[in-house]
């Protein structure tokens, strides 16, 4: 028999409980055929010599921002900016580059990305200190959790922002004397998105191509995109085309799953009753397995880095402030019962307790109703969850997907925010674990740091930047940790038995490694190198040269 591929000389963990472990793999139209001494007389159009490295199922991110994530790539960078100073001069730099260019324009706006307070010593841009920086050109700051923004003086002239703009699930903050500051919370970043977006769908192309290269260096082969189309997450109401598109160029070196905002979604007239949805009656799991419409995205609540998340209790920095829910509750629930009923599976945003006790509210309906999704519905974050709540999500099969490296990222603001012991019941994963439901591999990239030996590493140790220990009972173990950006990722976005494992039949998507994850000390898992990444078999990355002329 003649197979495409035969990695050989490695150490293939395949995460298949009935063969964990091999030294040969063999690869026939994208999915793998045999293992071991099964590829004993098999003829390969390719042999790759892994020499001795470890082979891992490709790693799969579930909740990822690709589109988001590659503008960052391509806008002005404010991340770990050591104080206002920095940042001011960082935007000072980006505007005398703007100068430089040929035929530039004195009025274009600066936009940045990656800013976040606790960089900055939990104090804000101030709007006439950008004004200066800028000297004169408005700016756009793009806050790191996504669920704020920053806009300068001028920007604000030129938006007509004067403080008396009133939101549902946002605000205008304003100072003492009632001006606006220029942070726009929530849906009130409505006010300059409308202005500066949709980008272009050469732009959108370009940041998915520049996202992509990352994630194949990283080992990453399936990405899930939670939030395109609409929304204060999108950047344009063809980003779908955007996908299609970057897939027929051969842009995408991942299989991608994006999931559109529940804005999107429409009450469309059939017949004598209406369906919530999109005209055709399109809907979950539409696609291949390069690229799949994923669940809707439905936002509850914000951020615990924004103390937006909806709280039962008060935030401690502010005990009177509970946060808010995105919009009239019952108008969350009724819209959202109405995707489900259409046939879209539910990723719902719940950060607060109170934003997860709603979701449990709205998946109990569906379970009173009988209505199953087509992939499967599942809750995004779970800042902050009761044991109560954990017990009912167990029943219901419904996983949380929570993002670990938040803890070393954040860790210690969010201690700050919520407390001790609110922090030991939040980002849950060794409770995930315990009550057998699938713990997902997540970033939430670019809120966060996202490569993934880098987060396995954040749920192995759980530490802060200061490092202390966030919630010592939920830290997993490497094998664990590994086992979430492979198998468990795949359950959690319906991809089960197909991808995640190095098994016969399943999806030939791997990661080739310089160490073992689940043997290093744990301090040293986000430094193994990424050798080579695959996607069915096919080179998407290959630093060592150990698919040849392949990978070009």
């Amino acid at each position: 028999m003649r197979v495409d591929c035969i990695i050989e000389h490695a150490r293939i963990l395949t995460q298949d409980e009935e063969r964990p472990a091999s030294d040969r793999l063999a690869v026939l139209h994208g999915r793998v055929v045999a293992l071991g001494d099964d590829c004993a007389g098999l003829v390969a159009a390719r042999t790759v010599d892994a020499g001795g490295a470890v082979v891992v199922p490709g790693f799969n991110d579930a909740h990822a921002h690709s589109v988001w994530f590659g503008h960052t790539l391509l806008e002005t960078d404010l991340s770990a900016c050591a104080g206002l100073d920095e940042l001011y001069e960082r935007i000072a730099r980006a505007a005398e580059r703007g100068r430089s260019e040929p035929e530039a324009d004195p009025d274009a706006w600066i936009v940045a990305s990656g800013y976040n307070q606790m960089d900055t010593g939990g104090v804000y841009p101030d709007a006439a200190a950008l004004d200066r920086a800028a000297g004169g050109r408005p700016v756009w700051i793009k806050h790191t959790s996504g669920h704020s923004c920053i806009v300068s003086g001028r920007g604000m002239a030129l938006l007509g922002i004067d403080g008396t703009e009133r939101f549902d699930g946002g605000l205008v903050v304003l100072d003492d004397a009632g001006r606006p500051t220029g942070l726009l919370e929530e849906s009130a970043m409505e006010l300059v998105q409308s202005r500066l977006l949709p980008a272009s769908q050469d732009r959108i192309v370009a940041a998915l191509a520049a996202a992509g290269a990352v994630y194949a260096a990283e080992g990453l082969t399936s990405v899930t995109d939670a939030g395109i189309g609409g929304g204060w997450i999108g950047h344009s109401a063809q980003e779908f085309a955007a996908y299609q598109t970057a897939l027929e160029r051969g842009l995408l070196r991942t299989r991608m799953q994006p999931m559109l905002v529940g804005d999107v979604l429409r009450d469309v007239p059939l017949g004598a009753e209406t369906f919530r949805g999109l005209p055709g009656g399109l809907r979950s799991g539409l696609g291949d397995e390069r690229l799949q419409l994923g669940p809707v995205k439905m936002f509850l609540d914000g951020s615990i880095l924004g103390n937006t998340a909806r709280m039962s209790e008060g935030y401690c920095n502010h005990p009177g402030n509970h946060g808010y829910f995105q919009g009239d509750v019952e108008e969350m629930r009724g819209r959202a019962l109405a995707a489900a009923r259409a046939g879209w599976a539910l990723a719902m945003h719940a950060v607060g307790d109170e934003a997860v006790g709603l979701a449990i509210g709205i998946l109990r309906e569906l379970e009173a109703e009988g209505v199953r999704p087509p992939l499967p519905h599942r809750i995004e974050h779970g800042g902050v969850v009761t044991d109560a709540q954990l017990a009912e999500l167990a029943r219901l099969g419904v996983p949380i997907v929570a993002q670990p490296y938040f803890l070393r990222a954040y860790g210690d603001g969010f201690r700050g925010y919520i407390g001790d012991a609110r922090a030991a019941a939040s980002f849950r994963l060794a409770s995930l674990v315990r009550a057998g439901l699938p713990v997902a591999g997540s970033s939430d990239r670019p809120v966060a740091p996202g490569r993934p030996l880098a987060v396995m590493q954040a749920a192995v140790e759980r530490l802060t930047d200061s490092g202390w220990v966030y919630g010592a009972d939920e830290r997993l173990t490497a094998a664990e940790a590994l086992r979430a950006y492979t198998v468990g990722s795949a359950e959690a976005t319906g991809w089960g038995g197909r991808k995640g494992r190095l098994a016969p039949g399943y999806l030939a998507d791997l990661a080739v490694l310089s160490d073992d994850p689940t043997r290093v000390d744990p301090g040293r898992i986000g430094r193994i190198e990424v050798l080579a990444t695959a996607v069915g078999g096919a080179p998407t990355h290959d630093a060592a040269g150990l698919f040849g002329e392949a990978a070009a």
